[in-house]
């Protein structure tokens, strides 16, 4: 599935591979999913009423350095694999391409 990357005054695409349920919330590690390269983010919360999701939305924020408010999500409410939009920086690019690339298989 090819998806359009939005203008730099809409944001950056972050794509990300959601694994609800874990024993503690991490975010870093690379999950090639359906929308490409993915960033995993593991979070404590259940996959039940939109739980996981506001939950990896916060991790993701505190992750790249950015307010819970920025961090929106675009597509995949329902979906382990998902789409947030953030905005667009050479910091925050910096940030989730250390995250993406960083080997958390401990």
């Amino acid at each position: 599935m090819v998806t359009r990357r939005p203008p730099e005054s809409e944001g950056l695409s972050v794509v990300v591979r959601v694994r609800p349920g874990a024993g503690r919330n991490r975010v870093g590690g690379r999950y090639d999913g359906p929308h490409g390269p993915a960033l995993i983010v593991a979070v404590s919360a259940p996959a039940v009423d939109g739980k996981a999701t506001e939950a990896v939305r916060r991790a993701l924020a505190d992750s790249l350095g950015l307010r819970a408010a920025e961090v929106e999500l675009r597509f995949g409410q329902t979906s382990r694999d998902k789409v947030f939009t953030v905005p667009a920086g050479e910091e925050v690019r910096t940030r989730l391409t250390a995250l993406r690339d960083r080997d958390c298989r401990r």
